[in-house]
């Protein structure tokens, strides 16, 4: 048996959408079952999502400590923003969050991972880059508001990083996987081994 995800579609006999946001909308779908029965799941329609893991020559990650109203908490988390243009491409749209949240460059791109934050809620994909070769950007700092505006910026060690997950001190999903998920490639075939920056996306498809 290969253990891999596939793509597989129920029919819908009805959908509405109940709730219509600026980035995300609510679905409310009637789906058949295996067995005939039709039940209704309501769920979140998201863009997407691109996250950078900036590891820099000292083994150190890029963080950032941001304000997340909906749990309460100010969280540690990874640069991270949303596709929001259909078929954008991610590594343009990870480059330009690296940028716009932490003012840093990268030469060294790969795909780190890609996940389904809450598939049983929400059809939100999200792609992890890898970033190493870290430099400053060029040109004046993007200018943040809102949550953004009280965001601090660090750089940890990864270790640290991965020790405070296993503690439960550090929540952030795209931080989580990515700080874990460096650890696994590195005792596996290695960083270099990651998938290249470009690699297809089934989720969220994207042009050149």
């Amino acid at each position: 048996m290969t253990i891999k995800d596939t793509p597989e579609e129920w029919r819908v006999t009805a959908t509405a959408t109940p709730f219509q946001g600026n980035k995300t909308s609510v679905r409310t779908d009637d789906v058949v079952m295996p067995d005939g029965s039709v039940v209704r799941r309501d769920y979140q329609v998201h863009p997407g999502s691109v996250a950078v893991l900036a590891l820099d020559d000292e083994d150190r990650v890029v963080v950032l400590r941001q304000y997340r109203h909906p749990v309460r908490h100010k969280l540690w988390e990874i640069p991270a923003g949303l596709l929001d243009v259909p078929g954008e491409n991610p590594l343009r749209a990870a480059q330009r969050e690296l940028y716009e949240e932490a003012h840093i460059k990268a030469e060294d791109w790969r795909v780190l991972t890609d996940v389904y934050t809450t598939p049983g809620g929400c059809d939100e994909a999200v792609r992890v880059f890898l970033a190493r070769d870290l430099s400053a950007a060029d040109g004046e700092r993007f200018e943040v508001s809102e949550e953004e505006a009280d965001m601090e910026l660090a750089r940890v060690p990864l270790g640290e990083l991965a020790a405070g997950v296993l503690a439960g001190d550090l929540h952030n999903t795209c931080l989580v996987v990515g700080v874990l998920s460096v650890l696994a490639a590195r005792a596996g075939d290695g960083l270099d081994a990651l998938r290249p920056a470009e690699a297809p996306w089934p989720a969220r498809p994207f042009s050149a």
